[in-house]
């Protein structure tokens, strides 16, 4: 079983609700700080955000749709950058994924990732959507394009959020060459554990500290 502070440790403390405050931020980040999780994610309008020393930035990129120009996805991957974020998140363009067009892909991730040289680019893939065979091809675009990480899902998409066999499939795709982040409707210490057993070095949760109290110390 994996410890709290193991986990927390790879945690991405997540609020992204388009209703949410200052406030509601401001609240997400003194909860990560007291729990110990390695980053906040947040949406670009909330950023700057003041952070204790230690607790890293994420923000989103191209959310939730990922239907976005390549150079729209750039530049706000830019200003998150400029804004103080230090990891960001993008959404791949699905439409392009679905008709098989993964030099598209490839290519609006790059854009993101020249864009932003300096930062931890993950690439979330929206895997629910996907065939096995197209949760490859995404991985491998990803990779190819200079991602650092490839990610799960954005957690708004009906079709779902994480599965085991997605991030084992993305794992086994990318070997230890790039992180897997699993993301989207994770609400358990058990769902938690059973992504990183998959292969998920990092975890993207709104459901932090009922995970985390529920584990021991």
């Amino acid at each position: 079983m994996t410890t709290r502070t193991e986990l927390a440790a790879m945690i991405d403390h997540t609020l992204l609700k388009p209703e949410a405050t200052d406030a509601d931020v401001r609240a997400l980040v003194a909860e990560a700080a007291e729990l110990g999780t390695y980053s906040v994610c947040v949406s670009p309008s909330a950023l700057p955000i003041e952070v204790p020393e230690g607790l890293h930035v994420a923000c989103v990129c191209g959310f939730p749709s990922g239907a976005h120009k390549p150079e729209v996805k750039a530049a706000e991957a830019a200003r998150a950058v400029t804004d103080g974020a230090q990891e960001v998140d993008m959404v791949i363009n699905l439409g392009l994924a679905k008709q098989g067009d993964w030099t598209g892909v490839e290519e609006d991730i790059r854009a993101v990732r020249e864009a932003c040289p300096g930062a931890l680019l993950k690439v979330i893939i929206e895997s629910a959507v996907l065939t096995d065979d197209e949760i490859v091809a995404a991985c491998r675009a990803a990779e190819t394009a200079g991602a650092d990480y490839v990610k799960t899902s954005t957690g708004f998409h009906p079709a779902g959020g994480a599965s085991v066999h997605a991030v084992e499939l993305m794992r086994r795709t990318v070997g230890d060459r790039l992180g897997v982040k699993a993301s989207g409707g994770i609400r358990t210490a058990e769902a938690a554990e059973a992504m990183v057993a998959a292969g998920a070095s990092r975890l993207g949760l709104s459901a932090s500290r009922a995970i985390l109290e529920s584990l021991p110390a």
